[in-house]
């Protein structure tokens, strides 16, 4: 009688032991998917945003505003302004 109180014993502890495991794995697959859902997030944003700058170059193309858009790139990407114009630069962290 013993022995058999042993084994229900043991097999009582290696379910615990299982039952355990899954919840820590469950839980650590979780954040996992957080994690790629806010990311898919970020990246959905990203493309808005893209989607958003190539809908106004192509209005750019469309106008056959060439020039503009040579400004635009000039502004943007290089920095470059015209040489009557006045830059200001916000040095605050905001």
């Amino acid at each position: 009688m013993k022995g058999k109180k042993n084994k229900s014993i043991i097999l009582r502890i290696l379910v615990l032991c299982v039952a355990l495991y899954f919840v820590f794995s469950l839980s650590s697959l979780w954040t996992d998917l957080v994690k790629g859902r806010e990311n898919l997030e970020a990246i959905r944003g990203e493309i808005s945003a893209t989607d958003r700058k190539i809908g106004e170059y192509k209005e750019l193309l469309s106008k056959g505003n060439e020039a503009k858009i040579i400004e635009k790139a000039a502004r943007e990407r290089l920095g470059y302004v015209f040489e009557d114009e006045q830059v200001y630069i916000d040095i605050s962290a905001n």
